[in-house]
Formats: C-alpha cells, structure tokens, sequence
C-alpha cells in the first residue's frame, strides 16, 4: 500500500458527503473527471474500492464507510485548522451548514440570518430542513436545531428562537358551528381531528395540560398529512380541528380565519437549541454564529 494523498482522502470524503461526483465538483471549483480520477487513485494507493458507482448515485462501500468514520475527525481538524490560519473571531470567513426542523426555518430563522449575515460578510449561510432526528456531525453540518429532549448530551446546546412555545388547536368558525366547541380535552374524542404524521411514519399525538392534569389524544379523522400547510388549509375550509405550533396560526386568530380551541389546556414547553459537538477547533463561521446568538440571548 502507497501512502495516500491528504488532497485525494479529502475529495473522497467530499464525494460522500455530496453524494456524488458533479455536486462535489461544484462545490469545490473543479471538474467531476477530475475528482473522480483523485478517488480512484487514492483506491489505487489504498488497493480497496471505495465507493460503488452506479449510473444514479454514488455511495461509498463498507470499507470506505468505515475508513470515512475514521478520518472525519481528522479531516475536520485539518480544516478547522487552515480555517483559523486564514481569518479570526472579528472576520470570519467560510460556510455555515445548518439542519433545522421546517417550523425553525420559517419562524425563527428569518429574524437573525439577516442581520448576521449582515454583521459578517464572509461567511455563507447553507440550511437544509429537516423535521427528523440525525447526526448532524456525522452527516456533514456543523451543527442543528433541535428541541432539548432530542440533544445528546454529549453536546452544547445554545438557546436559539423564543424560550417558550406553545402547541394550539384550532377550528374554523363553520366547523365550531356546525359541530360545536369542545370544552375538555376528552371531547375530542367526538370531533373530527386532522392528524399529523412525522416524516419517521410516527403520529402525532395531541397532548393537552392542566392544572398538572395531562390528557393525551390520539387524533382520528378525515385527514391525515405530513403537510402543515395541507393541514391548515384543510381547517380553514371547515374539515375538522388541528393541532400545531402556535407560530403557524398566530396571523389567522388575528384575522378570525382560525378560532382558539380548548385555549386554557395549551401546553407550554422549552424553545430550541442550537447544537453542536464540543470539539477543540470550532469552525469560525459556527464560532461567530454561537457568539451572535448568546449576544441575542442577552439583548
């Protein structure tokens, strides 16, 4: 076995964590023949295939994926090194990728991206939505948003959005007509409910509290979704009662589109958390980020 090129292990990785060849190219201002004659001499040097190629996707073999587990560490060290060869805490310079949940997305997001991409110019701000529990790291993002119970406890987690939130149902003003208005939680057990399942294939149970009195409700009904927006649209035309984030239907209680439904048994709970690994080199666009954020916090 030949000693490998760092260059060649790095666009390996690369290749994986784009899911092929034209994407890492883009990325990083090369050609894919290019990329694709690197990795093939780094399997050459190594005498193991690395990754299958197929006409449709590019995955990398069991030893590539063991040797990837290996190096990412490293491989993250190496660039978090050069990272901090080239600006400092004041100029940060290079790309922040992000996981978050759709609701961070659309709510939170939009009222401190502006302003920090404002504050600094040289970093780049990539977001991928994602209502799913993953290893960020491990998948290439340098950190995510999640809610405290879904943190491993092995990272740091920094608040991020409102510090409290809220779950909320609601019905249109023809449906409450038409079928009535709940009064307690176990009423919905004769309503129409427009459920919501989780891109796991996991249903949403509704989940009301009180005075210490919790009561959970499966729902059941004429529409099931994985689609807020479905969902929602679906409770303005009168097909049942829904259950969701109070970010959504905020606008629509103000307008009257939407009514509050069994508003004295929301349950509150804790907003989301930035998170991330604790590791010795912290890329300075994450860096920067974390510091913007524990300003915000305080302000």
């Amino acid at each position: 076995m030949r000693q490998p090129n760092l260059t060649d292990v790095a666009l390996f990785a690369a290749v994986v964590e784009a899911g092929g060849f034209r994407v890492a190219a883009q990325k990083r201002g090369m050609s894919a023949s290019s990329i694709s004659d690197c990795v093939r001499r780094l399997e050459s040097d190594l005498g193991v295939r690395l990754l299958n190629r197929t006409t449709r996707s590019v995955v990398p073999t069991d030893v590539g994926a063991r040797l990837l587990e290996r190096l990412r560490p490293a491989l993250d060290e190496i660039g978090a090194a050069f990272s901090d060869l080239d600006d400092d805490a004041l100029h940060p310079v290079g790309t922040l990728r992000l996981n978050v949940p759709v609701p961070i997305a659309r709510f939170v997001l939009p009222r401190l991206i502006p302003t920090f991409l404002e504050r600094y110019p040289g970093v780049s701000v990539e977001v991928t939505m994602d209502n799913t529990f993953i290893d960020v790291i491990a998948a290439g993002y340098d950190a995510g948003v999640r809610y405290e119970e879904r943190v491993a406890k092995d990272m740091i987690a920094v608040p991020i959005g409102p510090r409290r939130q809220r779950f909320v149902a609601a019905a249109s003003p023809a449906y409450l007509q038409k079928y009535g208005t709940p009064l307690h939680p176990r009423d919905l057990l004769n309503h129409r409910l427009i459920g919501h399942r989780f891109e796991s294939g996991k249903l949403g149970v509704w989940e009301f509290e009180k005075d210490g009195a919790v009561v959970r409700v499966p729902p059941q009904g004429p529409l099931l979704s994985s689609s807020q927006d479905l969902e929602v649209g679906a409770a303005i035309g009168g097909v049942g009662i829904m259950y969701t984030f109070e970010e959504y239907l905020g606008p629509l209680f103000e307008q009257g589109t939407l009514l509050p439904v069994l508003e004295d048994w929301w349950q509150a709970f804790d907003g989301p958390y930035l998170y991330y690994n604790d590791r010795r080199h912290v890329p300075s666009p994450l860096r920067a980020f974390v510091d913007f954020l524990k300003a915000e916090n305080q302000g």
